[in-house]
């Protein structure tokens, strides 16, 4: 099976032909670092979805360390860019302290990006660490929901609290937040109903569920997770800011990182919001659910082999040699024995 950056590396052939295609031929084409240089690089950039304010930050750190490193050829800038990209994607905060905490997290987004998917694959994600963990199943609008979560509640191998179609979702919460205390859960994950991020009752209904929470189980660690769909490019940043209004955002998971052109809003999140992907979703199974890493990201983005990934056709190899060395040695070991033996019986007689 293909490890993840290799997944990831795939998924993100789309973006790489939408940015690193025209990023290549401005490095190839131009014939000095000059105002025309910087401005092609900037236009390639914004095209990508990195966003106006990221692709600024990231032309001056760049025109900076032009000055500093005295930089001549425009060749000798794409590594540069690379760093610089890297760099103004690290945030402070990239802690998954829901690992080792008793905690809620809250997952919220508009209908149709994969937050109850997203939820299955998340709860199988801390079963499989050792956790336990039980779903609210808190989207008690849209038709079936319920029993999609259930079946992903199934597959994970945990308990799900739910209530009827068309019922009070704080009221699910309530109960499910009193019976994650009583069983000790370690943590609670509450899957929430689709809602447009500019109709304002339903945000006041997110931040209703949010007060339950804090007042019936203050002691928890609290996440509220945001999920986007990478193919809506900017539009997934202005329903980050809405939704950040009704729950303060800890983080994002970002899903259909596959199929999509716009891959660059993963850069734009997390520098001009300073809210960290915690999760990137490449594809339909739970293994295509993983934390997010900026430097691999961006790695995959420009096509640069990740030092962690090693061609399984290499580690067979590795193994393979390993494992002939061992044998050899045992063997070599074996002969000096039997011939020590032999030593002491001639010695004997």
């Amino acid at each position: 099976m293909a490890g993840f950056f290799s997944r990831l590396r795939e998924g993100l052939n789309k973006t790489r032909d939408n940015i690193v295609a025209g990023i290549d031929s401005v490095f190839n084409g131009a014939s000095e670092i000059d105002d025309d240089f910087y401005e092609e690089l900037e236009e390639i950039l914004i095209m990508g979805d990195i966003g106006v304010n990221a692709t600024n930050d990231i032309i001056e750190r760049m025109k900076d360390e032009v000055k500093k490193r005295h930089l001549k050829q425009p060749s000798e800038c794409k590594e540069l860019l690379v760093e610089s990209i890297k760099e103004q994607m690290r945030v402070e905060e990239t802690a998954y302290d829901f690992e080792k905490k008793q905690s809620v997290i809250f997952i919220i987004g508009v209908n149709g990006v994969g937050k109850t998917t997203s939820v299955g694959k998340l709860a199988g994600i801390l079963k499989e660490q050792g956790r336990r963990v039980l779903i609210a199943a808190a989207d008690t609008f849209r038709a079936a929901a319920g029993e999609q979560l259930a079946e992903w509640a199934h597959r994970a191998g945990v308990d799900m609290i739910g209530g009827k179609e068309g019922a009070d979702p704080a009221s699910v919460i309530f109960d499910a937040v009193n019976a994650a205390k009583a069983r000790n859960i370690d943590v609670l994950i509450c899957d929430t109903a689709g809602r447009l991020h500019n109709k304002k009752n339903l945000m006041e209904e997110l931040k209703k569920m949010n007060r339950i929470i804090d007042r019936e189980f203050p002691d928890a660690h609290r996440e509220n997770l945001i999920v986007l769909d990478g193919t809506t490019g900017q539009n997934a940043l202005a329903q980050a800011r809405e939704f950040g209004e009704a729950a303060k955002l800890t983080g994002v998971i970002l899903t259909k990182m596959d199929g999509t052109a716009k891959g660059g809003i993963a850069v734009a999140i997390q520098s001009e919001l300073n809210v960290p992907v915690k999760y990137i979703g490449v594809g339909e199974t739970i293994e295509d659910l993983q934390k997010f890493n900026a430097d691999e990201f961006v790695n995959a983005l420009f096509d640069i082999e990740s030092e962690k990934e090693i061609p399984e056709e290499a580690a067979a190899a590795e193994t393979v040699a390993e494992e002939t060395a061992k044998a050899e040695e045992e063997q070599k070991t074996d002969t000096n024995v039997t011939n020590t033996e032999k030593q002491k019986k001639w010695l004997f007689w």
